[in-house]
Parts: C-alpha cells; structure tokens; sequence
C-alpha cells in the first residue's frame, strides 16, 4: 500500500533546505535587476550629462528655473546661469542641473 508519508518525516531533510536557500537567492538577484540595477544605470546617465554640460547650454535646474550656462567653475563645482530678459546671473551647483536642453551636433550622429 502506498501511504502519503509528510514532509517533515522523509529522508534527505537537507535537500529541502538546500531547495529552499537558491529559491531565496534567485529571488534576492532578481530583485537586484528589476530595481538596483537600472538605478545605477540612471545615475550613472544623470552624472555623465552634468559633466557633459558646456558654456552656451540652455538648462533646466530642479527646481525649474531655466537659463543659458555663461560660466563653469571646476574649483567649487558650480556653474553661473543667465536667467530671463533682465540677464539676472544666478550661481547654482552643478548637481542641481536636472537637464540639459541644448542637442549638440556630435550627439546626433
């Protein structure tokens, strides 16, 4: 007669924890893609384009103030903006960029 013997009292008790443990490890590497990785990635893009910001460059702060890039300090991080018709200069750093609105022609190609 076959008899449906549990779990808990079958041999090999260690495979089960084995099975258990890749389960949780597949789990915690799949997380890892879906939401670390592509964090880094965006980071890395954001990084490259306020580094990549030049003299002339119309940008976009994020706090949404929009002005044309008229000075770049390495020294201090920071960048000089010219902001509306008055050509009010403002002193902002160079992480508060949110985007760079100018397309230069290098990028295109």
């Amino acid at each position: 007669m076959n008899q449906l013997i549990p779990l808990t009292t079958q041999q090999g008790g260690g495979m089960n924890m084995i099975v258990v443990l890749l389960i949780y490890a597949v789990f915690i590497v799949g997380m890892y893609f879906i939401f670390f990785r592509p964090q880094n990635k965006r980071k890395k893009k954001e990084a490259e384009m306020r580094n990549n910001a030049q003299v002339g460059d119309e940008i976009t702060t994020i706090g949404g103030i929009c002005g044309r890039i008229v000075a770049i300090k390495d020294e201090t991080e920071s960048i000089v903006i010219e902001t509306g018709s008055d050509k009010a200069k403002m002193r902002i750093k160079r992480w508060a960029i949110g985007s760079v609105d100018t397309v230069h022609e290098e990028e295109k190609e």
